[in-house]
């Protein structure tokens, strides 16, 4: 924490010399709200421009960022998620496939089908060709892990998170004429997906929905994936799924570690604002920081003990994603964390020429927070403001920011 102690010295040090107080350049409206915040600064900490930079808004989307640098600097970039696979066998000689869950967030379709050539071919060297069903054991997360500000919908940004998931509990279909495929390739249709997708319109596009408001319905579509990648290994698996822990005496079969590391989890997460990928990142924190299993009350715990450790006595944050609207951090919180992110700062999308940003949305909330880059360097801002705005006014802030800094 001494680089954010030299960063904070440095904020409040400058803030006696701003060098952009008169923002006349900037949109008045932006300027006359009492709802607007904002702070750029030079690479080295000065602050150059700056209004209202202490007071405490709600970040919505750009609480990803604190989520993204506490994931990183506890597991490094290149840390990849497990999943664990066993095998149960009963006395009469029945089998099960065990899967242990730790919240990975992105087992998708493609990771499944590598799992299931994996435990095909130890399978195999067993000279089993038949597993009577799947068992889940999803005890690393509570029963009900859904976050605050997370609504009952079927859009795929309020997916629920789960120990166990599949294309991040949503599914992805095609409902035209009364007929249902997959919209996905690599995606077959399960009969849970073929279930969900009755609520849809019919409509010649593909849809995407979560997996419902049940954790037990995504980790069902989970197993039916798995028994069909499995199927087409050659090993025939029951329709029965069971949850049940792990037992001392069930063989390990197989580890898999997904074959994207941390830091491609994040870049996706921030580019489309992944709630579902920033929750589980969340929860597994929670998880490691308390021991399992993961709660929204322990991520609630995680969070005020690392906002204290930064020295942000005020600031309020429940959740990964940023959907809850008790949330609470300032424009010059967000820099110091973009001074404490910068080593991360290539896994920002660049939203318009020569700003790299993360942006955040709620009901009457605007927020954005990255880097402008001026000659090699990249200038650490955050606007926040906390009423309702046109669409994109926040980048047309930005890049009168930016026009300031390269004239």
């Amino acid at each position: 924490m001494q680089r954010l102690a030299a960063w904070s010295l440095l904020l409040s040090v400058s803030f006696a010399n701003v060098w952009a107080a008169d923002l006349s350049f900037l949109e008045e409206r932006f300027t006359a709200s009492d709802q607007t915040g904002l702070l750029l600064t030079a690479a080295n900490g000065q602050v150059l421009a700056a209004k209202d930079a202490q007071q405490l808004r709600t970040p919505a989307s750009t609480t990803k960022l604190l989520t993204a640098y506490l994931a990183l600097q506890h597991w490094g970039a290149d840390y990849r998620f497990q999943t664990r696979f066993y095998l149960h066998q009963l006395p009469n000689q029945t089998t099960y496939l065990v899967v242990q869950g730790f919240g990975d967030p992105f087992l998708t379709s493609e990771e499944l089908q590598t799992v299931a050539k994996s435990l095909a071919q130890r399978l195999q060297t067993l000279q089993l060709s038949q597993l009577a069903g799947i068992q889940l054991d999803t005890s690393y997360y509570v029963a009900n892990p859904s976050l605050p500000g997370t609504f009952k919908s079927q859009n795929p940004y309020d997916a629920i998170p789960s120990a166990i998931t599949a294309n991040f509990n949503t599914v992805n279909v095609i409902k035209n004429q009364g007929q249902v495929r997959s919209a996905e390739a690599q995606t077959p249709l399960t009969l849970t997906a073929l279930a969900l997708a009755q609520a849809l319109d019919s409509s010649p596009k593909a849809q995407r929905m979560n997996s419902g408001e049940l954790r037990e319905t995504g980790e069902q579509n989970f197993a039916e994936l798995l028994a069909i990648f499995l199927a087409q290994q050659g090993i025939a698996v029951g329709k029965e799924v069971v949850w049940q822990k792990v037992d001392a005496l069930d063989t390990l079969m197989v580890t898999h570690h997904n074959s994207k590391t941390l830091a491609e989890m994040i870049a996706p997460m921030m580019r489309y604002s992944t709630n579902f990928i920033a929750n589980q990142l969340a929860l597994n924190l929670s998880a490691e920081a308390f021991g399992p299993p993961a709660s929204p009350e322990k991520v609630a715990k995680f969070y005020q003990q690392q906002l204290q450790a930064l020295g942000w006595q005020e600031a309020l944050i429940e959740d990964g994603a940023g959907l809850s609207a008790n949330n609470r951090l300032s424009p010059q919180q967000l820099v110091e964390l973009l001074g404490l992110f910068e080593p991360y700062r290539d896994l920002l999308p660049e939203i318009e020429p020569r700003i790299f940003a993360k942006s955040g949305s709620l009901i009457g909330v605007s927020t954005l927070a990255g880097y402008i880059q001026k000659d090699q360097d990249y200038w650490p801002f955050a606007l926040m403001m906390n009423e309702k705005m046109p669409y994109h006014y926040r980048n047309l802030v930005a890049k009168q920011l930016r026009d300031s800094l390269n004239p």
